[in-house]
């Protein structure tokens, strides 16, 4: 979920001195262990479980313009059959005409590096933005992009089966077009389950769907404007409604109720060398 940002000038931000390491890290084949630190399978029924997701709550529009009031009520996230749905309504919440959930592992899951692993089928209809993404915990570089943002898989309704995954920090983000992002056109993104992962080490961060590297940005050694990924990161899982990009092409009203289906999620620990 792409955030506001100072509006920098790019010849400003060339300016910027960058701390940290002089040199890129030496390059390796890092590796993750095979049973996962965290996990959540949803083989419950009920409200997520509360030892692991929190939410955040509001209808603020939360930097993006989005439509939407997140909630924690059992209608926006809820646990049936072995799978997670995060659900968008059309109703009346505070002034929003929509609802949905923003699960976060904030406190309850945070992770510095490896291996994250979630199988999720996207809702369809146009206004609709899934995303399965991180946030820095701590923030200890200042506020977004600072301290960096990963987008472990975002889709747009309007363009459906385009998979995308970013990276955004104060050098590379999508306010300046500098971006670090890929796609992917994956047929059955809203019909089937797909496993999307992250593999986050000090060198490098890698997207895979099903398996298949689909994005790939590099650890270049030249401070926090460019890699502030050296600190602790939490997970988010959302269905925002409308939005900058989201709602570009408008919203489709008969799409809802509309479901984010997530069967787990799974964080391996990276191995240390």
């Amino acid at each position: 979920m792409k955030r506001p940002g100072n509006h920098l000038l790019c010849a400003l931000l060339m300016a910027l001195p960058l701390a940290g390491k002089a040199q890129a890290p030496a390059g390796k084949q890092w590796q993750f262990e095979t049973k996962p630190v965290w996990t959540d399978e949803f083989n419950y029924s009920g409200l997520p479980d509360s030892t692991k997701w929190g939410y955040d709550i509001g209808g603020r529009g939360w930097g993006n313009n989005e439509l939407e009031y997140y909630t924690s009520s059992i209608r926006n996230a809820s646990v049936d059959n072995g799978v997670l749905s995060i659900t968008a309504r059309k109703e009346e919440k505070e002034g929003r005409h929509y609802t949905s959930a923003r699960m976060i592992t904030k406190y309850k899951g945070d992770f510095l590096y490896g291996r994250f692993e979630i199988r999720a089928k996207l809702p369809a209809g146009r206004g609709t933005w899934p995303a399965i993404w991180m946030l820095p915990t701590d923030r200890e570089y200042g506020n977004w992009p600072r301290s960096g943002e990963i987008d472990i898989m975002e889709h747009v309704g309007y363009d459906p089966d385009n998979i995308h995954i970013s990276a955004h920090t104060l050098a590379y983000y999508f306010k300046i077009n500098t971006q670090k992002t890929a796609t992917r056109i994956i047929d059955g993104a809203t019909t089937a389950f797909h496993v999307y992962r992250l593999d986050w080490t000090p060198d490098y961060m890698q997207g895979y769907i099903d398996d298949q590297l689909v994005f790939e940005f590099k650890n270049e050694g030249k401070g926090y404007a460019v890699w502030p990924f050296d600190k602790r990161f939490h997970l988010l899982l959302n269905v925002a409604v409308g939005g900058d990009w989201g709602g570009q092409k408008g919203i489709d009203d008969a799409a809802f109720p509309a479901a984010m289906q997530v069967d787990y999620v799974r964080v391996y620990k990276m191995k240390d060398k």
